[in-house]
């Protein structure tokens, strides 16, 4: 497989989810790329370890839902006001393929997550593998959200938004 540069557009299903939180990038980052920590804040991952550095071709192994699924590192970019991560690849007959993009605002930061399956388990019920995945990116974000505004406000605000 050729490492992909976005999700797969062409993908029986494709969801797109975004939230605005009340912290700097910095500590959204940290949480996001402390795989290891995932279990920690992520209460649908059972488990996570990082084998090695969060960089290109860096891999890791999760448990969410009772399914573990190793994902690779196909991109990472951070500057001090966006940070931008792509991962991905095969489990149990599913190809996932999952970007995430955080820009610093003024409030803090907002999160754009951007994720495809394909494969023939996904193909048996389209329906079925977009409510999944809209749930579990839904769920992702708001416990993101709530970790990071948990550490501290975004510096000038008083409070989350």
């Amino acid at each position: 497989m050729s490492i992909p540069a976005g999700v797969d557009r062409d993908a029986p299903v494709r969801a797109r989810h975004e939230i605005d939180i009340g912290a700097p990038l910095e500590i959204v980052w940290r949480l996001h790329t402390g795989v290891d920590s995932w279990p920690a804040w992520q209460t649908d991952i059972t488990a996570a370890r990082l084998d090695g550095a969060f960089e290109v071709g860096g891999s890791f192994e999760w448990t969410s839902y009772g399914a573990t699924i190793a994902s690779t590192i196909y991109a990472v970019e951070q500057t001090a006001e966006r940070a931008r991560v792509l991962w991905g690849g095969p489990a149990a007959g599913i190809t996932g393929i999952h970007e995430w993009v955080m820009h610093q605002t003024p409030g803090g930061v907002h999160v754009l997550t951007l994720e495809s399956l394909s494969g023939e388990p996904v193909e048996a019920d389209v329906a079925r593998a977009q409510a999944i995945l809209d749930g579990s990116l839904t769920a992702w974000l708001v416990h993101l959200k709530a970790a990071a505004e948990s550490e501290g406000p975004a510096s000038g605000r008083a409070g989350g938004t």
